[in-house]
């Protein structure tokens, strides 16, 4: 398991408010929300960026993102969500390990900020 902050809320080494779990992914609040909700999906494998994924992780990549939309729906975001993936240091990814940021419970902007 990867040594990040995410892979220690994976093995439990530091809190995280969970709110799924399955064999494959994680969700938990995020602690620097950026919006009312703000919940992150990742997955237990590491893989430290999108642009790091193989084709071996098709169906991984597939599965964060119907865990994506069941997050989503458990949170009651009815009105839409914004799903933000950062991709290295140019993209803004502050941690190395995938994570999809689900942002709702307020109008989203274009371009963000």
């Amino acid at each position: 398991m990867s040594d990040t902050i995410f892979g220690k809320i994976i093995r439990r080494e530091i809190p995280a408010t969970i709110v799924y779990e399955d064999d494959l992914a994680l969700a938990f609040k995020d602690v620097q929300p950026q919006a009312p909700t703000h919940i992150l999906v990742i997955p237990k494998k590491p893989i430290p960026r999108l642009s790091d994924s193989t084709e071996a992780d098709q169906s991984l990549l597939g599965h964060l993102l119907l865990t994506v939309k069941k997050v989503a729906e458990q949170a009651g975001l009815k009105n839409g969500y914004r799903i933000v993936i950062n991709n290295g240091d140019d993209g803004g990814q502050s941690v190395d390990h995938l994570h999809f940021h689900i942002l709702g419970d307020r109008q989203m902007q274009w371009p963000p900020g």
